[in-house]
């Protein structure tokens, strides 16, 4: 019946005002319908617990629910509820008929001026970042808080929301969330709360728990002719809604993580901190973006359950799930880190690269790497293959030092900012690796050199599937390596912090025990 209902629905003359066409989106939790000008979101009848559509008088009242709240930021967009009724023709937003299920009407908002699109066309500015900032801290300053509210601040209110969202993790175990790592997640989460019962309290007496948005996040922030728009609050549990408004800014500041703006994260936490007062912000702060993190990746994770899902989106979703959870692990192993120097040591083929671009997405910081430093100083575009023989061209020794230079410039920029940073590099000679080791001595930082390895055969086949696929920034090829593993002669030792991974083992269990040796090299 639901199949018959929806092909109804993309017709163009279900709706009341004419349309060209219609497109349909899916979430886990609703459908929505574009035309022209319009939005018209209907909930599915489903029950996750914490979301319980499953009877059309629920489906009224949290369409109505959804139109109240989201005015508070979205007044103009949100234009009433309206129901969807059977006609002799079939399904349609208008008409004489039974009324069949509700729906929310909005104006449509232009796609290409959602946020997590103009991000990653690296459209967004930081005078963009604080205008959103503003709004927040207004609407943080200014929305309600009572007794009944305040109790969401409660330690046993928080720890019984992620009590539930690690129970409803289970059944995803062996697809987004392993075990292992959801447990680590559980054991921080409630040594936190137990450990911290005072910051609880102070955040709840200073009146910092309040009616919030619950879901502010760069898919629900448009960007109109310099006009802020944001949508889709939380309408369907007042839990959810209910909170510190430090959870309600974790959830952008860690979209931006997500998508690799840590610059705009630091600019917006610093921002919103200054506009609104809150002292005890840094408190918590990283609480709330672990827990903004994980819920995301369970939202993303449930959409596995619709069968509706193509199978070749469902390996999308995975991903994007999974790296959520992974910047949660990464928000946690990040209470340990002050600044550190990271290289990385290893041959081509290695998983250098990869490691190192996972680790500086977990953890924040910036990664710079030989390749693409190389190739900028010579003017030469990071996807041009260069088949320059071993130590010659591109790679002669003169090049090497420029580009190793550079990287120690670049170094010592963020060492200033007091930042972390990782170089990723084959790092195959003593008096490279020297370098950097003295400019962390030189700064009073950790030095750590993270020397990678793997089996001889996922290295040369690393290497072979690299030169039959899309182009690379690194030249590396199958005839250099022999040659570059004669001049690793030097034995990585007594330089600084050595890390070794192996990685032909999962690139996640390498990191995880990564993570874990930052308390047994003392990186704190």
């Amino acid at each position: 019946m639901m199949k018959n209902i929806l092909k109804s629905l993309i017709k163009n003359d279900a709706y009341p005002e004419p349309t060209t066409k219609v497109d349909l989106i899916q979430t886990h939790a609703s459908w929505i319908f574009l035309t022209d000008s319009h939005a018209y979101k209907i909930k599915k009848p489903v029950d996750f617990g914490f979301l319980n559509f499953s009877t059309i008088d629920r489906r009224r009242f949290y369409c109505n629910e959804e139109i109240k709240y989201n005015r508070r930021l979205c007044p103009e967009i949100y234009e009433g509820v309206v129901e969807v009724v059977q006609t002799s023709d079939g399904a349609a937003f208008y008409g004489n008929g039974t009324v069949i299920d509700y729906a929310v009407k909005m104006k449509r908002l232009p796609s290409e001026n959602m946020m997590d699109k103009l991000i990653s066309k690296k459209a967004v500015s930081s005078s963009d970042m604080h205008s959103i900032t503003k709004i927040i801290a207004e609407f943080h300053l200014t929305t309600p808080t009572s007794p009944a509210i305040s109790v969401f601040g409660e330690a046993d209110k928080i720890l019984f929301n992620w009590k539930e969202n690690i129970d409803q993790m289970t059944g995803f175990e062996n697809k987004t969330l392993p075990a292992p790592d959801r447990e680590f997640i559980r054991d921080w989460v409630f040594n936190f709360i137990e450990n911290n019962s005072v910051v609880f309290s102070n955040r709840i007496n200073n009146g910092y728990i309040k009616e919030c948005d619950g879901d502010i996040h760069l898919e629900n922030i448009c960007l109109v002719d310099d006009k802020v728009y944001i949508f889709d609050c939380i309408e369907f549990n007042e839990r959810f809604r209910n909170c510190d408004t430090a959870s309600d800014i974790a959830f952008l500041i860690m979209d931006l993580d997500f998508h690799n703006r840590h610059d705009l994260a630091e600019e917006t936490l610093s921002l919103y901190q200054q506009l609104t007062g809150d002292k005890s912000l840094s408190d918590i702060i990283y609480f709330y973006m672990v827990y903004r993190a994980f819920v995301r990746g369970k939202v993303e994770s449930y959409r596995l359950i619709d069968k509706e899902i193509p199978l070749n989106e469902q390996s999308i979703i995975i991903d994007k799930a999974t790296q959520y959870f992974r910047l949660a692990l990464g928000y946690i192993a990040r209470q340990t880190l002050k600044p550190t120097l990271f290289i990385t040591c290893g041959l081509m083929g290695s998983g250098k690269t990869t490691l190192a671009e996972q680790l500086a997405f977990e953890l924040g910081i910036s990664c710079f790497s030989s390749d693409r430093i190389r190739k900028t100083i010579a003017g030469i575009d990071h996807l041009t293959t260069v088949n320059d023989s071993f130590m010659d061209g591109l790679y002669a020794e003169k090049n090497n030092i420029a580009t190793y230079n550079e990287l120690i410039a670049l170094a010592e920029n963020e060492i200033h900012l007091n930042h972390s940073l990782i170089i990723d590099a084959s790092f195959t000679k003593l008096e490279t690796r020297l370098l950097f080791s003295n400019l962390a001595k030189k700064h009073s930082i950790q030095f750590v050199i993270l020397h990678v390895y793997c089996d001889e055969n996922d290295n040369k086949r690393r290497l072979t599937e690299r030169a039959m696929g899309p182009k690379s920034v690194s030249d590396g090829r199958i005839e250099l390596l022999l040659s570059q593993r004669s001049i690793f002669c030097e034995p990585v030792k007594n330089e600084g912090i050595i890390v070794k991974i192996n990685t032909s083992n999962s690139l996640y269990s390498a990191l995880n025990n990564l993570y874990i040796s930052f308390d047994n090299i003392d990186i704190k």
